[in-house]
């Protein structure tokens, strides 16, 4: 191949792998605003894959100025990519349609980057003599830069740069590519000077949207959340905002709110103190999630606790709430107890290694709303969770909403049944979420007249039975085992979540 022509194999290795990044961001965009990530991933590549095939078959219509063609196609795919995600989340908080955009988006872009790689090998196929040798080169630079991408999105852009700055950055590269090709074959392009005077605006709108991409983060955020945003951070795993309106200060984990400090205390006096209550044996407690520290701090009410282990997977979420001042007040700086271990990983693979015996575990994570989170849900899941378990051992389960998603709270329900527990559901009204419910099991029958004797906030001994008891349109006896095989607890959620947005 000739020397001025290796050039644009950098270019292919260069779009490819942008190309593939905005694939993703569009994905990932859209499972973070709308969750059901298997559907929000499987609906962007089909209809991406199909307009990119729409693309190649458009650029057999470009037949003369090829190389105008090409450098157009950069800068148009440049602008559309690298404002992707902002008209992305704008589109969330300004239109009712938020699909229509995607879709659009997502198309235009497939349509765009599926004419780049014809176009250019015409270009070459027009001077070059041995076609098969320059048709393997460009595919095999096309497929490197794929990959390149897909493997710096989520372990190294997403989680340094964030949405916004990682949309720009491929948007600037899309527009250098443009900027080498006008350098090197600029006497093959008509009208260069507009060209390039087009580039260097674009790639300048491009460097300034890095630059104050936190700030239009911060601008954008506001408009998804009903408080202040007092703090933001994108970790390798999740982003968390921290907003605050007077005294009530809500954590937020990839925009689901996870707890608000008016009347959290509801949440974890139930989650913690009726399984507690349950007990002879309170020395070895386990923590699944709850990196807030919440749930820590109702456990330390016992003296008679020796250790609490604690499991979550992102080590951010421990650092931000072992010293931001609104969390660490409303924790009590439990995770700086003595008594705590921290164990920065995944539950399930906790549970596989861990060769522990607890007298109480309790399942303090987000909501199944992802495949991730499905799996710690699953038969499976629980079983891990029963072989851990002492003999009198409880496990309490935070379990969703049994008035808001009813199919996912009984499949959560009989799902620890079917793995030879007795199980005893209960809920109560948590003003920032509703009605919230929790599931508890034992290898024998567990009871329902219970007295604390630490101090609470909410419960007492009058108004724990309340809690044992559901209304009709709160039960829902027409559901399946969360099976690690057939994942069917995170469709009753996301049903759920669609019906009541």
């Amino acid at each position: 191949m000739s020397r001025k022509y290796r050039l644009l194999m950098l270019t292919t290795l260069i779009i490819s792998g942008c190309s593939m990044c905005y694939e993703l961001i569009i994905s990932a965009v859209s499972s973070y605003l709308l969750g059901n990530s298997t559907l929000q991933y499987s609906t962007t590549i089909g209809i991406y894959m199909a307009a990119l095939g729409l693309g190649s078959w458009l650029s057999r219509f470009f037949k003369k100025n090829l190389f105008n063609v090409f450098v157009t196609i950069e800068l148009s795919i440049g602008v559309a990519g690298g404002v992707s995600s902002l008209l992305l989340f704008l589109s969330n908080i300004y239109i009712s349609n938020y699909g229509v955009v995607m879709y659009l988006e997502t198309i235009l872009i497939g349509i765009l980057a599926g004419a780049e790689i014809p176009i250019m090998t015409r270009i070459i196929e027009a001077d070059e003599q041995n076609l098969s040798v320059t048709l393997s080169s460009i595919f095999s630079f096309d497929y490197i830069g794929g990959l390149v991408g897909a493997i710096a999105f989520p372990l190294l852009l997403l989680p340094k740069l964030g949405f916004f700055a990682t949309s720009f950055l491929c948007g600037l590269l899309n527009i250098t590519a443009a900027i080498l090709i006008l350098h090197r074959f600029g006497e093959r392009v008509a009208h260069i000077r507009i060209y390039r005077l087009l580039a260097v605006c674009i790639a300048s709108w491009m460097v300034v949207g890095m630059v104050f991409a936190d700030n239009i983060s911060e601008s954008v955020e506001g408009g998804l959340y009903r408080d202040r945003i007092i703090y933001m951070e994108q970790t390798e795993y999740q982003k968390i905002v921290l907003t605050k309106h007077r005294d009530d200060v809500r954590l937020y984990i990839d925009k689901n709110c996870q707890f608000s400090t008016a009347d959290e205390y509801r949440y974890h006096e139930a989650l913690v103190h009726i399984p507690m209550s349950e007990l002879d044996s309170r020395r070895q407690v386990l923590i699944l999630g709850g990196g807030d520290g919440l749930a820590v701090r109702e456990v330390l009410k016992y003296d008679e606790v020796e250790r609490i282990d604690l499991v979550d997977l992102d080590a951010e979420m421990i650092r931000i709430c072992s010293t931001n001042p609104n969390i660490t007040a409303v924790n009590q700086n439990s995770l700086a107890s003595d008594k705590l271990v921290i164990y920065n990983m995944d539950a399930y693979e906790y549970l596989e290694d861990s060769g522990e015996q607890y007298d109480l575990i309790l399942v303090d994570l987000p909501d199944p709303n992802s495949e991730s989170l499905n799996k710690l849900y699953s038969n499976i899941f629980y079983r891990m969770c029963k072989n851990c378990l002492k003999e009198d051992g409880v496990l309490a389960v935070q379990s969703t909403s049994p008035y808001y998603a009813p199919k996912a709270f009984w499949c959560i329900n009989k799902t620890i049944e079917s793995e030879g527990l007795f199980v005893k559901a209960y809920h109560l009204q948590v003003p920032a979420f509703g009605d919230w419910g929790f599931n508890m099991a034992g290898r024998r029958e567990l009871a329902e007249e219970l007295d604390f004797d630490v101090e609470t906030r909410y419960l007492t001994r009058e108004n724990v039975p309340a809690l044992f008891r559901f209304g009709k349109d709160e039960m829902e006896d027409d559901v399946e085992i969360n099976r690690l095989t057939k994942p069917v607890l995170m469709e009753y959620y996301n049903k759920a979540v669609e019906t009541w947005n």
